[in-house]
C-alpha cells in the first residue's frame, strides 16, 4: 500500500516508513507562537526544571493579536515575549509586522516537506506550501521548545478534489466555504486533508493559503497542497529553490474522498453562528449589515485588498456601515499603498488598522455593538468571536464584503465586477 503526503512527511522525519495510526516522536522544522498563546506556553515551560530552547533558529515568536497594545497587561506580555526572544536568540516579529499566518510563509520560513507546529489552530495555513502544519496546545509547544521533539499520531487522510474553472465573482474563500458545508465542521476531525484537482492550477498562492487556513474549520489536523509550478514559482520569488516536493503514491489509502465541481459555484456566505452554516449568495442577499471587516490571516493579503479596492474605488460606502481594514502584514500594507488600494479603500469611507488580528478575535480595533450584523473575511463566526456575544457574524469573500459595504446589505459582488 502506498503512502499519503502526511505519511511521507512523517517518514522522512523519523527515517523509517510509517503509516496512519503510528505514534512517534519526531524532530520539527519550525515552531511558531504568538502573543495570544505564548504566555501559556511560557507558563508550561517554567514547570520544566532548567528549561531551555533546543534550537533557537526553529522558533518564531510573533506579536499580532493585540497590536498596538490596548492595555498595560498586554504591554507587559509583549515585553516578556521580547525578553524571551532576546535571551534565547529566536526570531521575533514585533508589533506592526503582521499576522503570524501571513508572516511565516511571507518571510520564507516554510518549504515543501516541512513539519511545522504552531500554538494557534490556523497553523494549517502553511500546508499551501506542501508542508504538514498543525496547531498544538501550550504544553505540547513547551515540550517541543525544550526537547526539540514532539509526539504525534500519524493521521489518516482524506482527499478533496477541486475541478473546473473558477466563475466570475467566486474566490478561494467561496470555494472553502462550499467544501466546509459539505464536509461539515466535524467531518475531518483529527484527519489530514490533501487537495488535488485542476482548479488548484488556477489558484494563486494567496488563494491556496486561504483554503488551507479554512480547512481547520472542518476539524482537520492539516491541509496540504501539491508543490506544483505555482508553488515553485512563488518560492523562487523568495529565493527558495532547494525544495523536494512531496507527492502521494497512486495507491495511497484515504479515509474518504470528495470531488467538487467549482465551475457553477456562486459566491457563498457562512451565516451565524457556525462556519459550516453556508448558503449561496442568492439565498442570503438583502440581509442588513452595519459593520464590515476586511483582513485577518484568511483574507488580508494583497489580492484580497485589491479586489475590494476594485469594487470600492471612486465610490462611498453606505452611511450605515462601518468598514474596518487590517492588512495581513506590513509588507502587504506597503505594497497596497504603492498600488493605490489603501487610498481607494480609505477614500470610500473605510478605517485602516495596523497590520494584525485585532477585530477578528475581539481584541481591539473594531468590536461590534449589540444586535449588529457584521460581514467579515475572517475564518470564524462563533458567538462572541469579535468581542460581543450579542452581535452576529457573516463570513464571505473580500469581494462580497466590499459589495455589501456599498449597499448596506449582503450583496452579490458580481453586480459590481
Amino acid at each position: 500500500m502506498g503512502q499519503t503526503i502526511s505519511e511521507k512527511i512523517f517518514s522522512s522525519h523519523v527515517k523509517r516508513e510509517v503509516t496512519a495510526g503510528d505514534i512517534l516522536f519526531t524532530p520539527l522544522d519550525l515552531m511558531m507562537s504568538n502573543d495570544a498563546s505564548f504566555p501559556l506556553v511560557l507558563e508550561a515551560l517554567q514547570k520544566i526544571r532548567g528549561y531551555t530552547l533546543k534550537e533557537a533558529r526553529k522558533l518564531v515568536l510573533i506579536l499580532d493579536h493585540y497590536c498596538p497594545s490596548p492595555s498595560q497587561e498586554v504591554s507587559r506580555i509583549h515585553e516578556d515575549i521580547k525578553a524571551f526572544a532576546h535571551q534565547f536568540g529566536c526570531t521575533l516579529y514585533a508589533e506592526g509586522e503582521g499576522v503570524c499566518h501571513q508572516l511565516i510563509p511571507e518571510k520564507g520560513h516554510i518549504r515543501p516537506g516541512h513539519l511545522v507546529i504552531g500554538s494557534d489552530s490556523h497553523t494549517t495555513t502553511y500546508g499551501a506550501l506542501n508542508a504538514f502544519a498543525t496547531g498544538v496546545g501550550s504544553t505540547d509547544m513547551a515540550v517541543a521548545i525544550h526537547y526539540g521533539l514532539l509526539w504525534f499520531k500519524v493521521p489518516l487522510s482524506i482527499r478533496i478534489e477541486l475541478n473546473g474553472n473558477i466563475p466570475k465573482g467566486v474566490y478561494a474563500k467561496d470555494i472553502s466555504l462550499h467544501f466546509i458545508a459539505k464536509v461539515t465542521s466535524r467531518g475531518a476531525n483529527g484527519l489530514a486533508v490533501e487537495f488535488s484537482g485542476d482548479t488548484l492550477g488556477k489558484l494563486s498562492m494567496e488563494g491556496r493559503l486561504t483554503i488551507c487556513n479554512m480547512v481547520m474549520e472542518t476539524g482537520a489536523k492539516a491541509g496540504i497542497m501539491p508543490a506544483d509550478e505555482v508553488c515553485r514559482a512563488w518560492l523562487k520569488g523568495k529565493g527558495i529553490t532547494d525544495i523536494l516536493p512531496v507527492t502521494p503514491d497512486s495507491d495511497a489509502a484515504y479515509a474518504r474522498e470528495y470531488t467538487f465541481d467549482i465551475s457553477s459555484l456562486e459566491p457563498q456566505v457562512a451565516t451565524p453562528h457556525q462556519v459550516d452554516n453556508v448558503h449561496p449568495i442568492s439565498e442570503v442577499k438583502g440581509k442588513k449589515i452595519a459593520m464590515a471587516f476586511l483582513g485577518t490571516c484568511t483574507n488580508g493579503r494583497l489580492e484580497d485588498l485589491a479586489v475590494a479596492a476594485q469594487i470600492l474605488k471612486g465610490k462611498r460606502i453606505h452611511p450605515g456601515v462601518v468598514l474596518v481594514i487590517a492588512p495581513a502584514s506590513r509588507d502587504v500594507m506597503l505594497e497596497a499603498c504603492n498600488r493605490g488600494y489603501i487610498q481607494a479603500l480609505v477614500e470610500s469611507g473605510g478605517m485602516l488598522n495596523a497590520p494584525g488580528c485585532g477585530p477578528c478575535v475581539g481584541a481591539l480595533g473594531g468590536v461590534p455593538a449589540d444586535g449588529v450584523n457584521v460581514i467579515s473575511t475572517a475564518n470564524r463566526n462563533f458567538i462572541g468571536r469579535m468581542g460581543n456575544v450579542k452581535a452576529s457574524i457573516y463570513l464571505a469573500s473580500p469581494a462580497t464584503v466590499a459589495a455589501s459595504c456599498l449597499t448596506g446589505e449582503i450583496t452579490d459582488p458580481r453586480e459590481f465586477l
